[in-house]
């Protein structure tokens, strides 16, 4: 594969790059952004590669429109391929509207493929395409321009090394039959709606203190407010104000600008400015808001007592299977969907759904019934079915 160091700057040799790639089967994407500074991921590169040649386009470059590309990422007819893709499909949902599709992303088909939980690009490469990635770059500031030829090449190796790693983590999913496993984990991925917080939901971020009422109700209205504020001045939430600052609160409603500059972090002149005053109407509107349109903290239910050796043993179960069928423990379940699964047998966690409740599910059902059993073997563990 030709790896061309010279970024693409202008819209004519990016449509000239992406035009013969609406015809092949997949292309491989990644982007380089920074958020230190604002809210929304400022896109400072996106690399591209076909079967052919890879290249890095410059956003950053004056009159560039990346019309071309987006026109390729809405290509149904092309897979597009991601290594760890939500914040770059993040990224390409807020430009384009929409998500792009096909997806696959060699993160979550390695935790399908038994690579472990969350694997890294650097692990894949290794592993897949027996090369070794040069991280000194990875921390670079790729706002800065011009760009050096070893940044550009630093950036390339991550669509690059990604065909192959495609290729094989395709053929494993196709040889083992999991390609639909990989499809539901697409699904969500897929959802523009994965990448939105409604301001009204943003309180759930934090960490509330307590469950009362009048907490959630002003953490909300906060929230909501900073949310909001945030993305209009593109700054982070942090810097309108602090999540510690947040609680206090929450804690001690502010009814005045005086009571606001007594808060620690927030000065005189946010207390009396437009920022204070807007924060104050929200929390005053919420608070005269019916209790019914409160928020309310959903707590994990209280386990049966004695229920604890049971979820010992769906523990032991769930590695078991993981490492049986060489997949994810985490693509299966966590700790809470084992405490839900001991305390309900029909418990609404994924665990209980689709192939995992295949590869999973029944046999926990099973072995809370008594159907089975496990023992040990030697160094090892296995199912016993038990006689009813």
């Amino acid at each position: 594969m030709r790896e061309n160091l010279s970024p693409i700057t202008t819209t004519e040799e990016l449509a000239r790059f992406c035009a013969p790639l609406a015809t092949v089967d997949y292309v491989t994407v990644d982007t380089e952004f920074m958020r230190e500074t604002t809210y929304w991921p400022k896109v400072c590169l996106i690399q591209l590669a076909g079967p052919d040649e890879a290249r890095v386009i410059d956003p950053l470059a004056e009159g560039l429109s990346l019309d071309p590309l987006l026109e390729l990422l809405r290509n149904r007819a092309v897979l597009k391929v991601f290594h760890a893709a939500r914040q770059d499909l993040e990224i390409f949902c807020k430009l384009m509207g929409e998500v792009p599709a096909p997806l696959f992303d060699s993160q979550v088909a390695a935790m399908v493929c038994g690579f472990g939980d969350q694997v890294s690009y650097e692990q894949l490469v290794a592993k897949l395409a027996g090369a070794q990635v040069d991280k000194s770059s990875r921390f670079t500031d790729w706002a800065r321009r011009p760009l050096t030829e070893k940044q550009v090449r630093y950036a390339l190796g991550d669509v690059t090394y990604l065909r192959k790693i495609y290729e094989k983590l395709n053929a494993k999913l196709v040889k083992t039959g999991r390609a639909d496993w990989l499809s539901e984990e697409m699904a969500l991925l897929a959802d523009p709606e994965t990448y939105e917080t409604p301001p009204d939901n943003a309180w759930r971020r934090l960490k509330p203190r307590t469950a009362k009422g009048e907490y959630l109700a002003v953490l909300q209205a906060a929230a909501a407010w900073r949310e909001v504020e945030a993305r209009a001045r593109d700054i982070p939430r942090q810097r309108i104000v602090r999540d510690e600052t947040m609680m206090e609160i929450a804690a001690h409603p502010p009814k005045s600008a005086d009571d606001l500059e007594r808060m620690r972090g927030l000065s005189k002149g946010f207390a009396e400015g437009k920022m204070g005053q807007g924060l104050l109407a929200a929390i005053t509107a919420k608070l005269a808001s019916p209790k019914d349109t409160w928020p309310v903290l959903e707590r994990e239910p209280d386990l049966p007592r004695g229920i604890g050796p049971l979820v010992e043993l769906l523990k032991v179960l769930l590695k078991l299977k993981c490492d049986d069928h060489d997949v994810a423990q985490k693509l299966l379940a966590n700790s809470s969907d084992l405490d839900k699964i001991a305390a309900d047998d029909n418990a609404n966690v994924p665990a209980m759904q689709g192939w995992r409740r295949e590869l999973f599910g029944e046999d926990a059902l099973r072995l809370k019934r008594g159907e089975i059993a496990l023992a040990a073997q030697g160094h090892k563990i296995k199912l016993v079915a038990l006689k009813t």
